[in-house]
């Protein structure tokens, strides 16, 4: 540098010190950058992976029920009857189009397909054949099958005349859903990665272009699947890819693979842009670095941290929290999407609710659809029978004492709906016999045909006295014994009532032998609308139950639920003396004969 000025040298000096400050500042940061978009891009795709197997265990439960309903509709058991494979072929074609699917197969209970419907040719009866013997074998409901270049996702189900307790197969239903373009583009937006669907060596649906698609067919086989979902580095035409391949089908072979891939370079492509960007920055920083400090402090952080407080409200449910949306820049642009996200929340939440509390009526409906003409058809059958002119004079009372005990279940039921539209007690307590009140509810549960194969005891106290509501307590009481008839089996079914006098006044215990309560619905067992292995069950029961023992003062707990029985403690307060408890709620009066409490209710 001899020749040179002094400031000269000064200023060459600081050039080439911060020169190279800045480009070593530029190599770690470009080091690191490459460093983290690696690592972001392994965390998308762990993501993704893990956002995948969620839609997809949503998309086969949904899937799975659909087949369930399908299979147990009354036309398609009807159909599966006639065993005539045209009649089958062509009746079925109804029952495709209301399934909504891509394939449907139809099998008599050989496993020899008797229909087949599709919308894509080339899948042949032939290969429906050999794909259903497959899965039959196997004895798994979810199956994948591939022919003619399609991929379908299978659901099979058994087709049953009668219940299904009888195991009277009559054919088997296979539904299937291709693995098309519309999904493929539907996976890939849910993974924000190009994803690609194999069988075996063979790519069957894929978001690459054709080029890429050509490289990944000879890479498919050196693809590994992870149970870490660790990714793997490979080249596709002239782009780098990070993938990982999630098994569709374990331990099936040949493999169902989904391969979810992100691109690296793509990825990495702005690190130039970003190297000139940081130098810039560092030259304007210099100059005016404090005055930036302001500005950006005064500009960008606070409407961050309106936005974070609004997340927070929104957190807190609240949904009114007010955000400042003006403005161009990319934080506006944040707080307005956060406002829009935040009403559209509002919306799903609302229209959740209701979509809960239609269906909640429609279960409802439906029980009590049931119900009704169950007991309506006992009246009409016996009201036929009293017509005949030659019957006996007992025949003529067992024919209506039936009539009137399908009557009670009407009113019971109505009864059942009405008890939580009352905020208070509503009971009419007379004073009777406790014992006659348990062995009445024992012998209307014996009273149904369907029961009468279940054993049913009653053990208890000769005469057990007090104030109590006759009529809502059998109720109360038979709706445990229902629970208990339908948890056991009817072949080998035992339910055993026990009643006893306690000091505190008398406790009842249902003991079955059934199969248990199930573990996810033990802890809000008595909430209305709670329900788990009932076709048409509202879950009103216990809830009716433990709101009669509970207004009577008592409690109903579970004493002791598992795979070898359950039994319900009931624990009744019952006031022996001369009057009626006259607590908050409770409607006092003069001593009544039960019965005649029961009809007046």
């Amino acid at each position: 540098m001899t020749g040179f000025r002094l400031r000269t040298k000064f200023l060459l000096s600081m050039l080439l010190i911060s020169s190279a400050l800045t480009c070593t500042s530029l190599l770690v940061v470009r080091r690191s950058v490459q460093t983290q978009v690696r690592k972001e891009i392994f965390a998308d795709l762990r993501n993704s992976a893990g956002t995948f197997q969620n839609f997809q265990r949503e998309r086969e439960a949904t899937l799975t029920h659909s087949a369930e309903l399908l299979a147990d509709l009354p036309d398609l058991r009807a159909l599966m009857t006639t065993t005539d494979v045209a009649t089958i072929q062509d009746g079925s074609g109804r029952l495709w189009r209301l399934a909504g699917s891509d394939l449907f197969v139809l099998s008599n209970r050989s496993g020899n397909v008797v229909a087949l419907h599709t919308i894509t040719p080339g899948f042949s009866r032939d290969l429906a054949q050999t794909f259903l013997q497959n899965s039959l074998e196997e004895s798994s409901s979810g199956q994948w099958w591939f022919g003619a270049g399609h991929l379908y996702e299978v659901f099979l189900k058994p087709i049953y005349f009668g219940p299904e307790a009888a195991n009277q197969v009559v054919g088997f239903l296979a539904v299937g859903y291709e693995i098309d373009e519309h999904l493929t583009a539907e996976v890939s937006r849910i993974a924000a990665s190009q994803v690609a669907f194999s069988y075996g060596s063979t790519i069957v649906r894929s978001t690459l272009p054709s080029l890429q698609e050509s490289d990944l067919v000879r890479q498919v086989d050196a693809l590994s699947v992870s149970d870490a979902l660790q990714p793997s580095t490979i080249q596709l035409a002239d782009e780098r890819f990070l993938a990982t391949t999630l098994d569709l089908a374990a331990g099936k072979t040949p493999t169902v693979r989904l391969s979810v891939l992100k691109s690296y370079d793509q990825a990495t492509l702005f690190l130039d842009s970003l190297n000139r960007l940081l130098l810039l920055l560092g030259i304007i920083a210099v100059l005016s670095g404090s005055a930036l400090v302001f500005l950006i402090s005064h500009t960008f952080t606070r409407p961050l941290g309106e936005l974070v407080q609004g997340v927070r409200a929104l957190a807190r449910g609240d949904f009114a929290f007010p955000l400042t949306t003006t403005g161009g820049d990319e934080v506006a642009e944040v707080s307005q999407a956060f406002d829009r996200m935040r009403g559209n929340l509002l919306k799903t939440q609302g229209s959740l609710l209701e979509s809960e509390r239609l269906a909640t009526i429609g279960r409802m409906a439906s029980s009590i659809s049931h119900d009704l003409r169950h007991s309506l058809a006992a009246i009409v059958a016996n009201a036929e029978f009293l017509c005949e002119a030659g019957l006996a004079a007992d025949q003529r009372e067992e024919l209506y004492q039936e009539v009137r005990i399908a009557v009670n279940q009407m009113t019971d039921l109505i009864d059942s709906l009405l008890e939580f539209s009352r905020t208070r007690e509503s009971l009419r307590p007379t004073y009777g016999i406790l014992t006659e009140s348990v062995e009445r509810a024992v012998q209307s549960i014996k009273a149904h045909p369907e029961f009468h194969q279940i054993a049913l005891d009653f053990v208890g106290d000769d005469r057990i006295e007090g104030w109590f509501d006759p009529r809502k307590l059998e109720r109360a009481l038979s709706n445990l014994l229902l629970n208990a008839c339908e948890a056991v089996s009817p072949s080998n079914g035992r339910i055993d009532v026990n009643l006893r006098a306690i000091a505190s006044g008398v406790e009842i215990r249902v003991s079955d032998n059934g199969q248990g309560i199930p573990e996810f619905i033990r802890d809000r067992l008595f909430q209305p609308f709670v329900s788990a292995g009932k076709e048409n069950g509202t879950g009103l029961g216990l809830a009716v139950v433990q709101k009669i023992v509970q207004d009577h003062g008592g409690d109903v707990t579970v004493e002791k639920t598992s795979d070898q029985g359950t039994v319900f403690k009931v624990v009744l307060p019952l006031v022996s003396s001369s009057s009626p408890r006259t607590e908050v709620g409770t409607v006092a009066g003069p001593p009544l004969n039960p019965a005649s409490s029961a009809d007046t209710q």
